[in-house]
């Protein structure tokens, strides 16, 4: 596909994307599949629980290098660009594993489970259990996303739709085999069976890439010497915002742990959070797909920008309506009880929250699609400052919700996301019209 032309069509955009998209609503589908498994096993409501905020805390350990992937996308050109991302890429991952191993060592964990999350003991030590299981986590999260950056940026999008495929066929098999051989706690098996198909997924992505990767290593010198080089200098400014912007995206996780575990009807609202944010993240993948296409599809000037504004629009407004679909229809009770195998009590305690967050997919094609335009213009700081006021206005309205109104936690967690957002969107209204003044 010629990226520089601006006559970008529909078709060009859905053949590029769905292989991206179809790599998200996979990993969409982890958390259902797992939440799943973990209800109909021993002490569903605390392993659930304690699933959710294992997940968090390793959410937010990893979170400064998930963006690794929009960063080779944009920038891994030539041999020394990718040498030189390659580099930085494993140093942080080796620097975030690390810090998730100092996390868990016993005495730091318990103080912030039981005594800043407010954890119960024995949720305490499942989440414990679960979160050292996800120790490889941040490395093989890093090594897959540079080289599935890599694969985007040369128009190899349906192998990273394929090393998904792989991952969630690895967590199938090895969540069933887990379960009829080897039985433990729900939180347990779902913890190594997500980690056993990340590092599996990791592994494939490199092999995948290898054609690629043997191209830009065989490249001469004088070929790379026609363009500035990329420096470790030019890495940092361009990733720290994004890096930040991920930190305090994810930083959310933990915070809403946090508020909802103080909150009214703690236990019941740590136990659905996970699967109602399974549900949501299902419909929010087509953002976070698009995020990604975006930014490869955008070209030099942004010549694409407005089929791709335009598909945007219909996909927003396509999430909405198949997830307002359910969240208002006795199709919710199908999901949350007959799938997920919550109680009909838990059904009923998840029908409000879901109903609060039904706009959310929409407002994150929106936000995700206005982080393509700046990441394309390598403006990524406003990015930064959006998703700190996003972070503000959802603490702040945990802190109100649940201080002075009594508010339900998951009820609340789901208003926070959402005033979130919207705040968001529309703090970066004003970079991302200036972002395209410039470059027209």
């Amino acid at each position: 596909m010629d990226q520089s032309k601006s006559n970008l069509t529909w078709d060009q955009i859905l053949s590029f994307w769905l292989p991206l998209e179809a790599t998200w609503l996979m990993m969409a589908l982890e958390g259902p599949l797992l939440s799943a498994i973990i209800a109909r096993l021993a002490e569903p409501k605390f392993n659930l629980a304690a699933y959710g905020v294992a997940f968090s805390l390793t959410l937010f350990i990893e979170a400064p290098i998930l963006m690794i992937i929009s960063a080779s996308t944009t920038l891994v050109r030539d041999r020394n660009s990718f040498i030189r991302l390659h580099r930085f890429t494993l140093t942080l991952s080796g620097i975030l594993s690390s810090l998730m191993v100092i996390m868990l060592l016993p005495s730091i964990f318990y103080f912030l489970a039981e005594k800043v999350l407010g954890l119960p003991q024995n949720i305490a030590r499942l989440t414990h259990m679960a979160a050292i299981l996800f120790i490889p986590m941040p490395w093989a999260i890093g090594y897959r996303r540079f080289y599935q950056g890599v694969l985007i940026r040369n128009n190899r999008t349906r192998f990273v739709a394929f090393g998904t495929a792989i991952r969630l066929i690895t967590i199938i098999l090895t969540s069933t085999l887990l379960y009829l051989f080897l039985p433990q706690e729900g939180s347990f098996i779902g913890a190594l069976a997500l980690s056993i198909s990340v590092l599996v997924e990791a592994l494939a992505s490199r092999l995948m890439a290898r054609n690629i990767v043997n191209n830009l290593l065989s490249e001469s010198s004088e070929k790379e010497s026609r363009g500035s080089p990329l420096t470790y200098r030019a890495i940092i400014n361009f990733y720290l915002p994004l890096a930040m912007t991920s930190f305090l995206a994810l930083g959310t996780q933990p915070l809403v742990t946090f508020f909802v575990a103080h909150g009214r009807m703690a236990i019941d609202s740590l136990a659905v959070l996970p699967v109602i944010f399974g549900l949501v993240f299902i419909f929010m993948s087509f953002g976070l797909s698009y995020h990604e296409g975006s930014i490869a599809l955008l070209g030099e000037q942004q010549r694409n920008f407005k089929p791709l504004r335009n598909f945007a629009f219909g996909l927003g407004a396509i999430t909405v309506g198949i997830l307002g679909l359910i969240s208002f229809t006795p199709l919710s009770y199908l999901w949350f009880h007959k799938v997920s195998g919550l109680s009909l009590e838990l059904t009923r305690f998840a029908l409000l929250p879901l109903k609060i967050l039904t706009p959310l997919p929409a407002i994150w094609v929106f936000l995700t699609f206005q982080r393509s335009v700046l990441v394309n213009a390598r403006q990524t700081r406003p990015i930064t400052w959006a998703t700190g006021l996003e972070l503000m206005l959802i603490v702040m309205t945990l802190f109100m919700a649940i201080s002075y109104f009594d508010t339900i936690g998951v009820v609340a967690a789901a208003l926070a996301l959402v005033i979130g957002r919207i705040g968001a969107n529309t703090y970066l209204l004003h970079p991302f019209l200036k972002a395209l003044k410039k470059t027209r």
